[in-house]
């Protein structure tokens, strides 16, 4: 499960980064240190544009009738996209990279009922995208779509499986093109996106429970724990 994350790189270095997409002004982003489900993030879809948007987080299928099923659709699991109604369409065509610079995850002590969480992030420091869904979802059809996304999940490297059984899916930049085309591929041609990222390239450490609660979002956040 992937359930918090950040984003505090500046839009001249996602720019950099990401090249070939149009990223928000700076005073449109500011830095997220704690971003939270139903919060919004920023995304590049395949809707043509390749424009970084913001869509809310936990993903509300076109059917739903109910907006408050987002909040159990944070994440999808890579290994049955092509069966869940929630995700199968989305996975053939609505596709997206969620922009990020590192994650959050609670390892549990053992002996304890306590969690202690740990921030996740390449070793270069760079910000990175994980693999998304997105959809469109209107209570009527004349008015404006709300606009949501998951996060997939895979199983763990070896760094990650120290931590917890899951991690989001890292996409290599080399991939970025197939997985954002607008038309339908099928699992064959994606499944193989959906993997765990080389933990040789990867750090992790503790930091404080400041981050259980969201609305805590300052550098703290992700401040080395002491000890």
């Amino acid at each position: 499960m992937c359930g918090r994350f950040t984003l505090k790189t500046d839009p001249e270095t996602l720019t950099e980064t990401f090249p070939g997409f149009t990223t928000p002004a700076a005073d449109e982003m500011s830095p997220r240190y704690n971003i939270a489900p139903s919060q919004q993030v920023a995304v590049v879809a395949n809707n043509g544009d390749n424009n970084v948007e913001f869509f809310q987080w936990g993903l509300i299928p076109s059917w739903a009738k109910d907006p408050k099923i987002g909040n159990r659709m944070i994440n999808a699991r890579s290994e049955t996209l092509a069966e869940k109604p929630s995700f199968r369409t989305p996975y053939k065509r609505r596709r997206c990279l969620i922009l990020t610079d590192g994650f959050y995850e609670w390892k549990a002590e053992p002996g304890s009922k306590t969690k202690t969480p740990h921030y996740i992030r390449l070793k270069s420091e760079k910000p990175f995208a994980f693999a998304g869904l997105w959809e469109a979802w209107s209570p009527n059809i004349d008015d404006d779509p709300l606009l949501s996304c998951t996060i997939i999940t895979t199983s763990p490297n070896s760094l990650m499986e120290t931590i917890h059984r899951r991690m989001p899916v890292i996409l290599e930049p080399d991939s970025y093109q197939q997985w954002l085309d607008p038309s339908d591929q099928s699992p064959t041609q994606l499944d193989g996106l959906l993997k765990s990222y080389p933990a040789e390239e990867m750090e992790a450490y503790p930091v404080s429970r400041l981050v259980n609660r969201p609305s805590n979002d300052s550098p703290d956040c992700i401040a080395p724990m002491d000890g």
